[in-house]
């Protein structure tokens, strides 16, 4: 059969049609943040100062223009439907009046508008005082962000302190033309567009229109010193308040020691804990800065991913912040940059050396299954990067830096959106992404820097990073709402985050599949079977005991705890962990140093005690004796030490002194040595007993590297005696390893 021309013709524009179609119902969402008014804009262009206008006389020349020629926008009033937070609502007409307005259109997802606040926290401290007011306009993206409650949770996890209005069906928006987040908009005290500009780092332009216009209208009498009377989220929310953790962001565990790693983000501080919850350590935690040294020194950023090195005991920390990569040495308690600077980056292509490498945003960490390098999600670049611990050089190992849902066979062609998560696959040639902005769960190939599509997202169209919704079934057809959270487990399969579905669910690559485990699709606290139980927006996942999976349920200001399905219990239950051993975050550097010596005082839960018959000799030599296993060897460069702690004056008993008080320990074959002299005070007829308190902590490895340690405590009290001969006193403990997984500390 011939086909003609006129055939081939019509069967071109047929296809043409069908894939004009299905472009545009796959990118129907995305057009609907589109308006007649930003079509204009995109024309015509919006207000901004020209190039000539540069310096402070000329902004205040092209403020004076548009004021006197009225050709500039009316900015349209907020309708008075619209919720508020920070404030109550507010008016061009009335509170707004004779104010410099600066609107910010943002999304909280959008990791770009979160580089926009701590300009925006610099210009409202600038012009405090003056008659310059930020107003935040919330333009959802994601579905669930159009909720009053998520967003109020994004501006108390952001320290938001100006108003915001919540603009859910986009009416300012389209109002004024918006196109994109994050954009700024200058307002005269007048209600008219003084400049509108898409993108970050324009804060340098705003400061100088600012400037300018308090400058031109204030000589002109037209503007308002009247206060906005703000009434702060934070001032409000007791369920925050009342929980030690603020927006955990993400975990990380180490079984075979018992130890569970927190990204308390908001406090900006890491925490430890035991797998019961009990409170171990934490590292920062006294403000917000980009500071080494030790745990009591070291300050961080609003941290995000952590990641255990078990073979050399150390935790890698994405501090988002403070842009940058820490190494935290849990030996000897300090804290190290290794990557970053404190400012945000603009390199996409990297190969520079510790605090020389600029970074962007990192959100997350894992090792590679060699334990060689670092890769870190760097989110606000949208690439992914590998860190080298061999050399110490940062580089970009996949993504163009576009933000798109690409996929591709090489790094060169391939592209993210905001890559969340990271978690590396079984038999370590893949690391599976959380790409939270496509709504898509990746796989990134360990070789080639290429990725391939997992689930979510749209295959057919990388722009389109509006493809998303709450869907199980088949990997191809499942739909997820930005996936902040991804953990691999040992069958294959994967454990998804869901984030504003507020669900966990289970992806199974090899069967195609996807199933929700956990969450009701509402967010919620409520523990139980997991088609019952509720989360709000959970963003970090770890590996428990017995099979379990630690959760960062960020928005409860909670670390959940999910029991996957099994044979002998096909439902997933969720549960909640105690945290409340867990301390406040101190107030200052100083205030944690003696904040630790108080919790010194507490039981460790790490630490097995060792209850020591008494002592009464008035000198003598305490022997220490700490003995590991044949097949075990004590870990190379890491000092195995002890510690004295002695008896407070007043608490009754003998006066005691030990020398050392602190030390390493000696390393022997199979054992941890010590000699320590003590001489105790007091007459025989005093009454009670002091207690002394050696504390010791043992690190030693397993020959396939498995790095494990101990902590022994062993209380030694000391009765008065006249006795004059030196006593020799043996404090002998025998290290059996844990099960991995298993509590290390015998539990009540």
């Amino acid at each position: 059969m011939s086909v003609t021309r006129r055939d081939a013709m019509r069967y071109a524009s047929l296809a043409m049609g069908l894939a004009t179609t299905a472009f545009t119902l796959d990118n129907l969402k995305a057009f609907s943040y589109a308006s007649p008014k930003a079509l204009l804009n995109m024309l015509m262009g919006t207000a901004v100062p020209p190039a000539n206008a540069a310096g402070p006389r000329g902004l205040v020349k092209y403020v004076q223009q548009l004021d006197r020629s009225g050709a500039s926008d009316l900015v349209p009033d907020f309708e008075p439907r619209l919720q508020w937070l920070n404030s109550a609502p507010l008016s061009f007409t009335r509170e707004l009046r004779g104010k410099v307005v600066l609107l910010d259109f943002w999304t909280y997802c959008c990791i770009n508008c979160m580089h926009v606040l701590p300009d925006l926290a610099a210009l409202e401290k600038k012009y405090e005082g003056q008659p310059v007011v930020v107003v935040g306009v919330h333009s959802a993206k994601f579905d669930n962000e159009k909720d009053l409650d998520a967003i109020r949770n994004a501006v108390l996890r952001y320290d938001i302190l100006h108003p915001v209005v919540n603009d859910g069906d986009m009416l300012m928006w389209r109002g004024l033309g918006v196109s994109s987040w994050p954009t700024l908009a200058l307002v005269a005290p007048t209600g008219r567009l003084i400049a509108m500009v898409a993108g970050e780092g324009n804060r340098q332009l705003f400061d100088g229109l600012i400037a300018a216009s308090l400058e031109y209208y204030g000589a002109k009498g037209a503007l308002s010193d009247a206060p906005i009377p703000l009434a702060l989220e934070r001032s409000k929310d007791q369920r925050v308040l009342a929980s030690p953790l603020r927006f955990p962001g993400k975990l990380a565990s180490d079984l075979a020691n018992g130890r569970l790693f927190l990204s308390d983000s908001n406090n900006h501080r890491i925490v430890v804990t035991d797998l019961q919850g009990n409170f171990l350590a934490q590292i920062g935690g006294a403000g917000d800065g980009l500071v080494d040294g030790s745990f009591e020194e070291a300050q961080f950023n609003r941290p995000q991913g952590v990641a255990y090195d078990p073979s050399r005991n150390l935790l890698f920390v994405a501090d988002t912040e403070n842009h940058a990569l820490r190494q935290v040495d849990l030996v000897g308690e300090t804290v190290t940059t290794v990557a970053g600077d404190g400012r945000k980056g603009q390199d996409y292509k990297g190969g520079a050396r510790g605090r020389e490498q600029p970074l962007n945003s990192p959100w997350d960490v894992e090792l590679t299954a060699d334990r060689a390098a670092v890769m870190v999600a760097m989110a606000g670049q949208h690439q992914i990067w590998r860190f080298d611990l061999d050399t110490g050089r940062c580089v970009a190992f996949s993504g163009s830096g576009y933000e798109r849902n690409q996929n591709g066979r090489f790094a060169s062609d391939t592209a993210y959106a905001q890559p969340s998560a990271l978690s590396l696959a079984p038999g370590g040639s893949e690391m599976y992404v959380a790409d939270s902005e496509s709504s898509a769960l990746r796989a990134l190939n360990l070789q080639t820097g290429g990725s391939r599509l997992i689930t979510g997202g749209d295959a057919n169209f990388a722009e389109n990073l509006f493809k998303f919704g709450d869907r199980d079934g088949s990997t191809s057809r499942a739909l997820l709402q930005h996936p902040l959270g991804a953990l691999s487990l040992a069958d294959g399969t994967v454990l998804v985050a869901d984030s504003y579905n507020h669900k966990i669910k289970l992806v199974d690559p090899t069967r195609g599949s996807v199933v929700t485990l956990a969450g009701t699709g509402s967010a919620g606290v409520r523990d139980g079977p997991g088609a019952q139980a509720q989360l709000s927006e959970p963003a970090g996942l770890a590996h428990g005991p017995d099979g379990t999976v630690f959760i960062a349920d960020t928005n409860n200001s909670l670390i959940r705890c999910l029991h996957l399905p099994s044979a002998s219990s096909p439902t997933a239950l969720l549960s909640t962990l105690d945290l409340s051993s867990l301390p406040p975050p101190p107030a200052s550097s100083s205030s944690a140093s003696s904040q630790r010596r108080r919790l010194r005082r507490r039981q460790k839960a790490d630490e097995q005690v060792v209850e020591e018959p008494p002592v009464a000799a008035a000198t003598g030599t305490l022997h220490l004796r700490l003995s590991i296993p044949d097949d075990y060897h004590f870990t190379a460069g890491a000092s195995s030490k002890f510690s004295v702690e002695l008896p407070e004056a007043g608490s009754g008993g003998a006066a005691v002194t030990v020398t050392p008080q602190s030390g390493d320990l000696t390393l022997s074959g199979s054992l941890a040595l010590a000699s320590l002299d003590f001489t105790q005070e007091g007459s025989p007829d005093s009454s009670g007993s002091a207690v002394v308190q050696v504390h010791c902590k043992v690190y030693y490895c397993q020959q396939d590297d498995l790095c494990l340690y101990k902590a022994v405590n062993f209380k030694v009290p000391f009765s008065p005696s006249a006795a004059a001969e030196a006593r020799d006193v043996q404090l002998v403990f025998d290290i059996t390893p844990a099960p991995p997984g298993k509590a290390l500390v015998p539990t009540a």
